[in-house]
């Protein structure tokens, strides 16, 4: 065997000039800028200030959204922003940043709520938003946040873990791989799956996040129609009667107890039809049928509807105790009227893509809460639905065709991690992006694209 060749070695210096990297960053706070949110974040908290501060508390924060769309996970991460002084400016040091993200109380935070959802409102005025001729989805779910430390009101999960268990709602967008992240409450991890209150509260800060036009208003016909969805952990009935005195019709997953049982073997085999895949196609082995008027469902808003799907398990799935004759049941409660059953369980199927909103957020700051007070790890989980929130927008704005929808992680890599040259020239600065970099020509036009959106006017 001939021995390979060693890698061709090449001199190293540290003489570099005028170099920058992850200059993509630029663009998510610019869009920040562009959007309101360090205005509103700064007003929110400069009454906290007795003199003018060195570094305007909104800007700190985004400052910090910026860093967890970039990647960072902790406070001191900020320094990718704060080494590069020539491309970013003075950036706030460690222990401002913490001093800012320490006047947040809940008093402040429902203020910087306020502040993104003005921004969210501006950005979709700029071609940010969905098709609103198109139903909106509200997705609900909770997720484990494990703390690797003593933290202010972490606990026991029920999974045998210890940290926290926030629970979130995302707008359902399709056409993203993010998702734009509406609201989210922090919690102890003992903190119960099906707790109406929180859902609620979720639902009321979800509702709040969304531009005013687009809010459900009862009985309204020029509203765009706002459906949510949520596991069996959401199907309780203060949940569901919250949602209708909104407007907003559900989709919620319903547990398959002893009575739906019995109702499943009542039912006749002419009753169940074919079920559809993702593409809209019959899917082999799986069918669908209603069994509202086999249940009981007074205690449900009225026009409430119970729909069951069976399907046979793949090869060496494990059945369960609820599994009949072995077949898989799901079931799920609507009130959406008429439609075919197969439709509107492909419909609540799609509530599974918000475990990909919640996987990328995790990408995206939500792994990781870094503090140890409670409410300060409450602003966190605020910046890291921003960072979210300013990814998928820049996205919407900026970028076409695959860039518009890779996931947070490729876009780090192919937008957001871009070297690029430093000039100063007599009219200003001049970026220039690395031309070998396969994404510089679509970096470039997404600058472009951000300062000619129409923006209104402030």
């Amino acid at each position: 065997m001939k021995v390979s060749k060693a890698a061709r070695r090449f001199k190293v210096s540290a003489d570099g000039k005028g170099i920058v990297s992850h200059a993509g960053t630029a663009l998510l706070r610019e869009l920040a800028a562009e959007t309101g949110l360090v205005k509103g974040w700064t007003e929110a908290l400069i009454d906290t200030y007795r003199l003018p501060p060195l570094h305007a508390p909104g800007q700190v924060l985004v400052d910090l959204a910026v860093t967890i769309a970039d990647g960072g996970d902790a406070l001191r991460h900020l320094r990718t922003l704060r080494d590069q002084p020539k491309l970013f400016g003075p950036v706030a040091s460690d222990p401002t940043a913490w001093r800012v993200v320490d006047k947040v109380d809940e008093v402040k935070l429902d203020l910087l709520r306020a502040a993104r959802a003005t921004a969210r409102e501006r950005a979709w005025a700029a071609g940010a938003g969905p098709d609103l001729s198109e139903q909106l989805w509200l997705l609900f779910d909770a997720t484990l946040l494990t703390a690797h430390s003593d933290k202010e009101n972490a606990a026991p999960t029920w999974k045998k873990g210890y940290g926290f268990h926030p629970l979130l709602c995302y707008l359902d967008r399709p056409d993203m791989s993010g998702g734009e992240a509406l609201a989210g409450l922090l919690r102890p991890g003992n903190a119960g799956s099906n707790t109406a209150a929180d859902h609620v509260t979720v639902l009321d800060l979800a509702i709040a996040a969304l531009p005013e036009n687009v809010r459900p208003r009862p009985g309204a016909v020029d509203a765009p129609k706002v459906m949510a969805s949520a596991d069996s952990a959401g199907a309780t009935h203060v949940f569901a009667a919250a949602l209708r005195k909104h407007g907003i019709g559900f989709s919620l997953g319903f547990s398959v107890d002893e009575n739906l049982q019995q109702a499943i073997l009542a039912t006749p085999k002419h009753a169940w039809q074919q079920a559809y895949n993702a593409d809209g196609e019959p899917r082999r082995g799986a069918w669908v049928a209603e069994l509202t008027d086999l249940l009981n469902l007074d205690n449900w808003p009225t026009g409430s509807r119970v729909i069951v799907r069976k399907e046979r398990p793949h090869p060496g799935a494990q059945l369960t105790f609820t599994d009949i004759d072995g077949h898989r049941f799901t079931a799920f409660l609507t009130d959406t009227p008429g439609g075919q059953l197969p439709d509107l369980e492909m419909e609540h199927r799609a509530h599974a893509r918000v475990e990909d909103r919640i996987r990328t957020g995790k990408d995206t700051g939500l792994r990781n809460l870094p503090f140890y007070a409670y409410t300060a790890n409450a602003c966190w989980l605020e910046l890291a639905l921003a960072a979210a929130d300013l990814i998928t927008w820049s996205q919407a704005v900026c970028f076409t065709h695959t860039l518009a929808r890779t996931e947070p992680a490729t876009f780090r890599y192919q937008i957001l991690h871009t070297a690029a040259v430093l000039v100063r020239t007599a009219r200003g600065r001049h970026l220039r992006l690395d031309t070998d970099w396969p994404w510089a020509p679509n970096l470039a036009a997404a600058f472009d694209r951000l300062r000619t959106a129409p923006w209104p006017a402030t």
